[in-house]
């Protein structure tokens, strides 16, 4: 399937999870077993000369699709949680989202030194929690940290709110 295919398989819920508010669900993509096979396998292309060791899903819809590119890779995944759902030692950092404030977790030990990161999630709204994760992954120093998205709402610009010192990619954008 093209990227254009792709996106008429997104489904719109007007008024989710608030009044005025466009939802991107992309569950009716994922259900599609050859929907979801064609956006993995597009994100993984544009990886797969970079070195990936550690794929980091942010959650929830970042550990599907994160967790096949780390497949594709032959790498690990590390998911990132909410507070309280690693069980060992854990990192955080807090950050303002559109409904209000949300911490964001990794394990401690879960980047080294020499990892090269894609973190993933499903949609980029206004980057708050991406931009919270970067920071978590980056105060771990790896070589190289890469930030991607099956979905970019381009109209909130959150890519503003990212690291100018990670490359950025989404999939397909609205």
């Amino acid at each position: 399937m093209t990227v254009e295919e792709l996106k008429l398989k997104i489904r719109d819920i007007v008024d989710f999870p608030s009044k005025g508010v466009v939802f991107k669900d992309l569950t009716t993509l994922i259900k599609d077993g050859v929907a979801l096979h064609d956006m993995a396998d597009a994100i993984a292309e544009i990886y797969k000369d970079k070195g990936i060791t550690k794929v980091v899903g942010v959650e929830s819809r970042g550990f599907i699709t994160g967790s096949i590119l780390a497949y594709k890779f032959g790498c690990g995944f590390v998911p990132a949680r909410k507070p309280g759902k690693l069980p060992a030692v854990t990192i955080k950092k807090s950050y303002a989202k559109e409904y209000g404030v949300d911490t964001i977790e990794l394990h401690s030990d879960a980047i080294t030194e020499d990892d090269v990161v894609l973190i993933h999630d499903d949609l980029l709204a206004t980057g708050g929690t991406m931009a919270a994760c970067a920071e978590l992954v980056k105060s771990m120093n790896p070589k190289k940290v890469y930030v991607n998205f099956a979905v970019e709402l381009e109209f909130l610009e959150g890519r503003k709110n990212l690291p100018s010192d990670c490359e950025v990619t989404a999939l397909m954008k609205f």
